[in-house]
């Protein structure tokens, strides 16, 4: 036994030197990504908070990963073009901003898409909520949630609200506020919320949910009038505006969401690295003041965290959709 001992050891050192050579490449490759510019694509036009939210979250992974973090706009179908793209993706360097319309709507309107929003995406991290604020043109005669409702039940299906497309984040806000308050109102679905806020503002439309960083600078220059926010509780930005939960219909809640996602094919080692500067950006303290003077929550979950709450939101949204018939483009 004892002339065997160095054998032995001279085995036990082999194997260890083995099974370090074998980890050498995946800690090289972990520690090498990224290894050029990383592309954030943005499945929405230009203008909305999913902008917003997306820019202030490059900018800081920018500083945090030594490469350039650059937003790319691809809209059409609803987000689906992008996400299927982005799914497709196997250069490492190509991520893709999560939404509420793209992960828990879409499968439920679609007949078939381009993309699985679980198996086809690591979750990397939720990155914040848009508090949804329901908006009027100045022109049309309602000064708060009670005399809207009570004007568009006088002339059913008279009003119209605009969103970004049929199952946006704000075509699913107003729907939930018809079934909530018992209105008939007539959606006219847009191509982005560029173009909606654009015919919002010129009274085109005579309502709208859009997300605050999209919004609040045109309540604030009183080129819009908010007469209800999707929050549990009133925003500071809006003070004297009530809930829709005040006027009149108790546990009513509405925010939009945004998270971060890379195509499953994502080295692991590397999504745990984007996953920690991530949770790093978003809690900066130059993005929470840029997101918070817009009234976005941040977040900056775990992916595991992101994963459980993208699952929570496909539960609470398919009865909805269900409910008001939404169907796609």
């Amino acid at each position: 036994m004892t002339a065997a001992n160095p054998i032995r050891r001279q085995l036990l050192k082999a194997s260890a030197a083995l099974g370090a050579c074998a980890l050498a490449p995946s800690l090289a490759r972990a520690q090498a990504w990224p290894a050029k510019p990383i592309r954030l694509v943005v499945p929405f036009a230009p203008g909305g908070s999913s902008e917003i939210v997306a820019r202030s979250t490059a900018a800081e992974l920018t500083k945090l990963l030594g490469v350039s973090v650059f937003v790319e706009n691809k809209p059409g179908a609803a987000g689906n073009i992008a996400m299927g793209e982005v799914a497709r993706a196997d250069d490492n360097h190509t991520l893709i901003l999560g939404h509420i319309g793209t992960l828990a709507v879409n499968p439920f309107i679609f007949p078939k898409l381009p993309y699985d929003p679980v198996k086809d995406f690591r979750a990397i991290s939720l990155l914040s909520k848009v508090p949804s604020l329901y908006v009027v043109h100045p022109d049309v005669p309602a000064k708060n949630l009670k005399e809207f409702v009570a004007l568009a039940k006088s002339k059913p299906g008279k009003l119209n609200y605009g969103s970004a497309g049929n199952g946006s984040a704000g075509h699913l806000a107003f729907e939930y506020l018809k079934a909530a308050t018992g209105t008939f109102i007539t959606h006219v679905p847009y191509r982005g919320s560029g173009p909606q806020i654009t015919d919002l503002l010129s009274g085109r439309l005579d309502a709208a949910a859009v997300g605050a960083p999209a919004i609040l600078q045109f309540i604030k220059a009183g080129k819009v009038r908010c007469i209800a926010t999707g929050t549990t509780q009133r925003i500071a930005q809006l003070p004297d505006v009530p809930t829709v939960a005040e006027q009149g219909y108790p546990g009513f809640e509405m925010t939009q969401w945004y998270g971060l996602l890379a195509p499953a094919s994502l080295p692991q080692a590397a999504a745990d690295k984007l996953a920690d500067a991530t949770m790093k950006a978003v809690k900066s303290q130059s993005s929470v003041e840029r997101l918070s003077a817009d009234a976005a929550i941040v977040v900056g979950g775990t992916p595991a965290e992101f994963s459980r709450f993208i699952a929570q939101e496909q539960q609470r949204w398919r009865p909805i959709i269900a409910r008001a018939g939404i169907k796609p483009d």
